[in-house]
């Protein structure tokens, strides 16, 4: 039967302003406060045991280390324990937040994808043993220039299968964007293949300077949740062009021209709240006492989180 109306249909002006608005309502809620984390390349000139690295971390502050894959082989290598040392860790009231790795999941090649792979276990079993969580999964392997161009639903399904070996392994492999990369040097290209990968414990591994490098603007960060952010690598820059700035040229955060205040209050408001990654490659500053490089780094950080609030 049609619906009829005995004549026309009117709303007052204040009925539209006054109703109530549909749609979900979300609880307010504190950001966490950040927590920092030293990535060992910032020290790493100074080609020091594992085991005192992790009590300079203590000592300057930190509440994290990242640490390399291949500082941990050479700490077994050398007869220690990694389960001890990782309690050490916690004694000191840190955490292993990540590590560095670098294994070919992403290359075309199915033989050495599946040789990617199984040193990827090998690693996150290393890693793990030290009470590791995380561990970076850049395109290494498809990265130098003149590498072909491997298609990102490709490069998707790849880190889902990564994605699974660390399931296994009780580690989760962060996609990280390399700015000089062939493969991988954009955020956008970065989001594809973390969010086509389909896989729950897929995450991001972003870093102020690949960034810059890869050309991706800081106000792309807006159209991610800061929870698929567990660890994000800062650094300043000087006013180098990007075609030519290298890792060598990165900075104490403050002493360059990156845009690190609208970066960090970007993380924020997405809902951040994991470890800034302090991660320098300066020769100057491995030149300088590992203790005070780490107390410097950490300071200046710090200034920068306390200029974004």
């Amino acid at each position: 039967m049609p619906l009829t109306l005995d004549g026309p249909l009117t709303v007052a002006p204040s009925d539209v302003l006054t109703a109530p608005m549909p749609g979900l309502m979300f609880p307010a809620t504190e950001p966490e406060p950040v927590r920092f984390c030293l990535n060992t390349a910032t020290i790493r000139g100074q080609k020091l045991p594992l085991e005192q690295v992790v009590e300079i971390a203590a000592e300057a502050g930190y509440d994290a280390i990242e640490p390399w894959i291949d500082e941990l082989e050479a700490f077994e290598a050398g007869g220690g324990d990694l389960a001890a040392l990782g309690s050490r860790v916690r004694e000191l009231g840190m955490s292993v937040e990540g590590a560095i790795g670098f294994f070919e999941w992403i290359v075309d090649d199915p033989a050495r994808r599946a040789a990617g792979l199984e040193r990827a276990r090998a690693d996150m079993e290393r890693l793990r043993r030290f009470g590791g969580k995380r561990i970076a999964a850049p395109p290494f392997g498809a990265h130098e220039t003149g590498s072909p161009p491997v298609s990102l639903s490709d490069a998707a399904e790849r880190y889902a299968a990564l994605c699974d070996v660390g399931e296994r392994a009780g580690v989760t492999p962060l996609c990280e964007v390399w700015g000089f990369s062939a493969n991988l040097s954009k955020l956008g290209e970065g989001m594809f293949v973390a969010a086509e990968s389909g896989h729950p414990d897929a995450c991001l591994l972003l870093d102020s300077y690949h960034l810059y490098k890869g050309g991706s603007p800081v106000e792309g960060l807006r159209f991610l949740s800061g929870d698929k952010l567990p660890i994000f690598h800062i650094n300043d820059y000087p006013d180098i062009p990007r075609e030519r700035i290298v890792d060598a040229d990165r900075v104490w955060p403050g002493d360059g021209v990156a845009p690190l205040v609208p970066m960090l209050r970007i993380l924020a408001e997405i809902g951040f709240s994991g470890y800034l990654s302090l991660e320098l490659f300066h020769p100057d500053y491995w030149a300088m006492e590992p203790l005070a490089a780490a107390r410097i780094g950490l300071e200046k950080l710090k200034d920068v989180v306390a200029a974004a609030h």
